[in-house]
């Protein structure tokens, strides 16, 4: 719970403020979400506050990595949705248990979105969306989720899952060098090479019951 807040005071998410007589603040409350890897063991122990998969696209996007050859990778991004910039005036409780000792009855005006609200996921994903565009990238025309950046016959192709992100392509550099792109405008822990996710493993890996039809793929494949 610390670390979540230290993020939001380190990405200055809200300040702390007057309840104003014509706004009524939203509550607050912590959920607890763990992360498990592929044998089903706990690998990470996540805090948020929040204001009270499409796993056919995963599928498909394994399969079409699999078929040209490219290594995916894995990021997390840290506290995604406290990185979005809202326009709407919302204000919240402190949360419960961490009230300010001198200024117990404020609130919170928000400057950047909280988990729960419903401006959240929208705000996140138009900053990540602009980041990308700006680098390059060119957005998919069904799947807005995908993006893909072509340099020199290279592909990058890059899958959005809300904090989840899935990268690869066919030249290392490239790669390597949109993780440090990444890494450089956002917080990020790194994951390694992709192998599960969302209960799904990677299509290059030895078990492939998890590769959607032919006739799927071959879309996608068009699609891209």
């Amino acid at each position: 719970m610390h670390e979540e807040l230290e993020n939001f005071e380190r990405n200055h998410v809200w300040d702390l403020v007057e309840p104003p007589p014509n706004r009524r603040p939203i509550g607050t409350k912590w959920v607890f979400k763990n992360k498990q890897g592929e044998d089903g063991m706990v690998v990470r122990n996540k805090a948020r506050l929040v204001a009270r998969a499409r796993l056919e696209a995963i599928r498909i996007l394994l399969a079409f990595a699999a078929s040209k050859g490219f290594k995916l990778q894995q990021m997390d991004v840290k506290s995604a949705f406290p990185n979005g910039f809202i326009e709407e005036e919302v204000y919240v409780r402190q949360p419960p248990g961490f009230e300010s000792a001198r200024f117990p009855d404020r609130v919170y005006k928000l400057r950047k979105a909280l988990y729960g609200l419903k401006q959240a996921p929208r705000a996140w994903y138009a900053r990540l969306k602009s980041f990308l565009l700006k680098s390059g990238f060119v957005m998919g025309s069904v799947d807005k989720t995908l993006f893909l950046l072509s340099r020199g016959g290279d592909t990058t192709i890059v899958r959005i899952y809300v904090d989840d992100i899935i990268f690869g392509g066919s030249s290392h550099a490239l790669v390597s060098s949109f993780a440090e792109r990444m890494s450089g405008e956002f917080e990020m822990s790194l994951m390694g090479e992709l192998r599960f996710f969302l209960g799904l493993r990677d299509q290059a890996r030895p078990r492939r019951n998890l590769c959607p039809s032919s006739k799927v793929h071959k879309r996608h494949t068009q699609e891209v």
